[in-house]
Formats: structure tokens, sequence, C-alpha cells
């Protein structure tokens, strides 16, 4: 299965995602990665444009055809990259999941993005009015949203846990 988990930065998303794949015993594929050993690389500089999705739609084909389940994480910001990342499972010829990952409490949201710490060495994180002028565009296909204001992480995966079982 593939399972793609999209939000605004600060929403949750990393966390989550890395919580799901230990669970369940997935291969987690994180775009932030990616672009920054592009960077590091000296092929690109921030942003690295769709160099990294691109990346991550062939690394989640390959390990899909390994019989893994993928969880690919990031902003996954546009209808062109949400469609792209369902592509790759149907190439693959598995089931995928699209998951939004929301934070509506708009104070805790700004804590978080405006007090988390870098876990990938320089990697440029957004500062809030980065967040609020990100383009993101609606999800146009029914999807999987978590909602994970005023939620300790675990509760958020039970949540997904069972939109997951269910879905």
């Amino acid at each position: 299965m593939l399972i793609v988990i999209g939000g605004l930065p600060g929403t949750g998303k990393t966390t989550l995602a890395r919580l799901l794949a230990a669970r369940i015993g997935g291969v987690h594929l994180r775009v932030d990665t990616i672009e920054q050993a592009i960077v590091r690389s000296g092929l690109a500089r921030h942003p690295v444009g769709p160099a990294g999705y691109v990346v991550g739609y062939a690394l989640a084909e390959e390990h899909l055809g390994q019989g893994l389940t993928v969880v690919a994480e990031s902003v996954n910001p546009l209808a062109v990259t949400r469609g792209s990342w369902r592509d790759a499972g149907v190439r693959a010829g598995v089931a995928v999941a699209e998951v939004e990952v929301v934070c509506s409490d708009p104070v805790e949201h700004r804590r978080r993005v405006t007090s988390r710490s870098v876990d990938i060495p320089d990697l440029p994180l957004p500062d809030w009015q980065q967040v609020l002028d990100r383009s993101y565009e609606p999800w146009d296909r029914p999807h999987i949203v978590v909602d994970t204001a005023g939620q300790e992480p675990e509760e958020s995966l039970t949540a997904l846990l069972g939109h997951l079982e269910r879905g």
C-alpha cells in the first residue's frame, strides 16, 4: 500500500508519518530529506522545484515493487503532485490512501511553526508568514483528513489507523 501524507508545515505530518511507518513496518519516504540531499550535492539550491518529488515517486515505486508499504510524506501542495503520487501507486499495482494533516487551531499551529527545531541539517524551515503565504491547492477528491489540533501524536496515529482500517 502507498499512504501519501500531505499538509502545511507544522501540522504534524512528519511526526505522524514516522509513527505510522514504525507501527505498520512501512518505509517512511520524506521529500524534505530528498530535497536536502539534492541541495547538499550541489546540484540545486532551495527551492529545488519538482526534483525531490520526482525522486520520491521513483523510490516509492521501487519500494512498492518489493512488496513494502510506503508512507510518502511531503507538503504535497498541488493537485499535480497528489496525482503523481497516486499514479506511482497505480503503476505499482497497490492501493493508495491519501491523507491530509491539518492543525485547525491557528494559535497552536503558529506555536508549532515558530518553536520547532530542524531535524535535517541545513534544511531551511519556513516562518509563520511563509506558511500562511504558501500556495496550497484545495484537495479535489475524497481523502482522509487528520486534525492534530489539541491531540498528542499517538492520538492522531490512532485516528489515522482507524481511517485506514475502514478505508
